[in-house]
């Protein structure tokens, strides 16, 4: 991905010298090793804050010391603001052009260890998230790392789709369709409620794919193998290879994100369009 020496967002808020949790202890009651990293594995997709869990086994503790900002944080931030840059720019001219509206961009939170927000706390169990309570959004510098290692969706690219898909999660919220879905979730049956918080997922994916496409077409931005790179991350962020990765066998009633191959199709949809109209996942018969 072509993104050095260009603009860089304005809307970042930099939390990462305010100091952070610290991991260390030995974990207990049996939830370390290839436990542990399990319970991480799946927090950071799953849309489940397991920091509780990792706190209760010595994974993460709070501290106010000052953390130390590495030049691959220093470089991920660079890359992180550019990357919001390019989302405001184009969803600002999709908003005119597809919506007849104005975009109000996110302020996006990096931070280092731990931190707050109206959602909840943030921390490397949690994984980068949108919060509608503030409308921002929460990222880690260290996540990429471990996109790469843990996760196995490493690249520059894979890490811009992180951020278009959160950011898309904004845009959902401007259109007010954040808050109608969620409005439903809160009345609904646990199964019916996962099935919306899928249909809200690949639709940011699909956003993030209209992101992808214009981002090339405005900025020359996509390399060769850059959009193999945000599949790839789809896949492996998928409902079911988080699952099996995790040592479980999928269970399609739990999944709140979409599989694997929801998740690539509806990035390839959105990238193929172009168009906000060709996301509607509630509207969709197949998911």
């Amino acid at each position: 991905m072509k993104w050095q020496g260009r603009r860089g967002s304005r809307n970042i808020e930099d939390r990462r010298r305010a100091g952070g949790g610290v991991r260390g202890g030995k974990a207990v009651g049996g939830v370390g090793g290839v436990g542990l990293l399990a319970i991480v594995v799946i927090g950071y997709f799953l849309g489940v804050d397991v920091t509780p869990l990792l706190e209760g086994a010595g994974g993460i503790t709070s501290s106010s010391q000052t953390v130390e900002i590495t030049q691959a944080d220093e470089q991920a931030a660079q890359f992180v603001s550019v990357t919001l840059a390019d989302t405001e720019e184009i969803w600002t001219e999709v908003f005119d052009s597809q919506l007849g509206g104005e975009y109000i961009p996110p302020i996006l939170v990096l931070y280092k260890g731990v931190t707050q927000s109206p959602c909840g706390s943030a921390s490397g169990a949690t994984g980068p998230f949108y919060c509608p309570g503030d409308q921002k959004v929460y990222l880690d510098t260290a996540f990429f790392t471990t996109m790469s290692r843990q996760l196995g969706a490493g690249g520059d690219f894979a890490q811009a789709y992180v951020v278009a898909h959160e950011v898309a999660h904004h845009v959902q919220n401007e259109l007010g369709i954040l808050g109608q879905a969620n409005a439903y979730r809160a009345k609904a049956s646990q199964a019916d409620s996962n099935a919306v918080s899928v249909m809200i997922e690949l639709q940011a994916d699909c956003f993030s794919g209209i992101w992808a496409k214009m981002a090339d077409e405005k900025f020359g931005s996509v390399e060769h193998g850059d959009i193999r790179e945000a599949l790839n991350a789809a896949k492996q962020i998928g409902d079911d290879t988080l699952q099996r990765n995790a040592g479980r066998v999928p269970q399609p009633h739990t999944f709140t994100h979409g599989t694997a191959e929801q998740r690539q199709r509806w990035f390839a949809t959105g990238y193929k369009t172009g168009a906000v109209e060709a996301c509607d996942t509630f509207s969709a018969d197949r998911l």
